[in-house]
């Protein structure tokens, strides 16, 4: 089994209490000690908080570039902030106005959406605005939980939004790659598990070959029955590891070992960096497009000291995002992230070593696997 491996991190979790004095340890440790990791001049938290949810962080990471309906994204997701922040009413209702001007003027939003795709769009619009008319209902009446009901639902129509927004595939994957499965897009998957169903979305925008090969192992059955190796409370829950010596999946043609290389998308890249670490490449700061700061991200397990070692172990991370400071998590630009739980987070808490996973299956998105292509 490949094991995650960071004295830092480790050193971390073992100070992961569910109490006030450890919150603070963990934020002086981290606040303080990056210095052992990173150079001094480097060491500076990044400003702002950091985005826990991870079908946000999914739809940002979309390659689009609409700045009204990323406006009326940034306006809804707000809207939660302003609630755990003692019920502030009055921001929630400018957050609103917000999105309700937005909405007002679809022709901005529309100009980014493809003709073909148009019809569709407007469709969405529509909705939204229905379903803003309902939110702003709720939020007369205070109803916390009804206005995060709806606001849910809101977003997921501005995902569906975005999506048909999407022109193709934004970069080209180095030709090294091409003899590994790749995914030219995104896919989501349905895992069952003896403890119950997780639902994830990969994304391949942003991990094209890592997600590849994830979806072509699902889509041959190699996860069905596997069980979970390993399973650390605010940590990890780790599976993939086949039967017998191999570690990762030996490819039937080839009969060698599927090795995948380290995959991460930076903010502002237009596309991928691959094989080398962001310490490596000197990036101390700069932050993943998918990055850890979601309970449930999906990340790709290597041996330690290989960056290119990773195959078909993957785990899901555990960590608290309440106990991540803003912009610094000590995985980030170590290990690829290449999808978020969407569904079954709870089922995740569940799982202890042992448990297996029943079945795996793509339920969306398998048009967008590419096959390798033969040597």
């Amino acid at each position: 089994m490949l094991r995650l491996s960071h004295p830092m991190f480790k050193l971390l979790k073992s100070r992961l209490k569910n109490t006030l004095i450890t919150l603070l340890l963990v934020t002086l440790f981290l606040g303080v000690s990056t210095a052992g990791w990173t150079p001094s001049t480097s060491a500076g938290l990044p400003a702002g908080n950091a985005i826990t949810d991870g079908k946000a962080l999914l739809r940002y990471a979309l390659p689009i570039d609409n700045k009204p309906v990323r406006e009326l994204q940034g306006s809804l997701e707000d809207i939660s902030n302003q609630l755990r922040a003692n019920r502030r009413w009055g921001a929630v209702s400018k957050d609103l106005s917000k999105a309700s001007r937005i909405l007002n003027n679809p022709a901005q939003i529309l100009a980014s959406v493809p003709e073909v795709n148009k019809p569709q769009a407007e469709a969405l619009i529509s909705e939204l605005k229905s379903g803003l008319t309902s939110l702003e209902e709720a939020a007369k009446t205070k109803n916390k939980e009804q206005i995060l009901t709806k606001r849910a639902e809101l977003l997921n129509l501005v995902g569906d939004l975005e999506d048909l927004m999407v022109q193709g595939f934004p970069f080209e994957v180095p030709k090294e790659y091409s003899n590994l499965p790749q995914l030219k897009g995104r896919a989501t998957i349905e895992m069952k598990t003896t403890k119950g169903t997780i639902t994830l979305v990969v994304d391949g925008y942003s991990a094209p070959v890592t997600a590849g090969n994830f979806v072509d192992l699902v889509q041959r059955g190699f996860y069905d029955g596997l069980p979970f190796t390993r399973a650390e409370e605010s940590y990890v829950v780790q599976t993939g590891d086949p039967p017998g010596k191999e570690v990762g999946f030996i490819d039937p043609k080839t009969k060698k070992y599927r090795a995948i290389p380290l995959e991460i998308l930076f903010e502002g890249d237009k596309e991928p960096t691959y094989g080398i670490t962001s310490e490596q490449a000197g990036r101390y700061t700069d932050l993943p497009v998918l990055p850890f700061s979601a309970y449930g991200a999906v990340a790709m397990a290597r041996p330690e000291n290989d960056n290119n070692g990773g195959s078909s172990q993957f785990f899901f991370f555990l960590y608290e995002p309440e106990l991540t400071p803003a912009g610094r998590n000590l995985l980030d630009g170590r290990y690829t992230v290449f999808g978020y739980v969407v569904e079954g987070k709870d089922v995740l808490r569940e799982i202890k070593a042992g448990d297996k996973i029943e079945s795996a299956k793509v339920v969306k998105g398998a048009e967008n696997l590419v096959e390798p292509k033969e040597a």
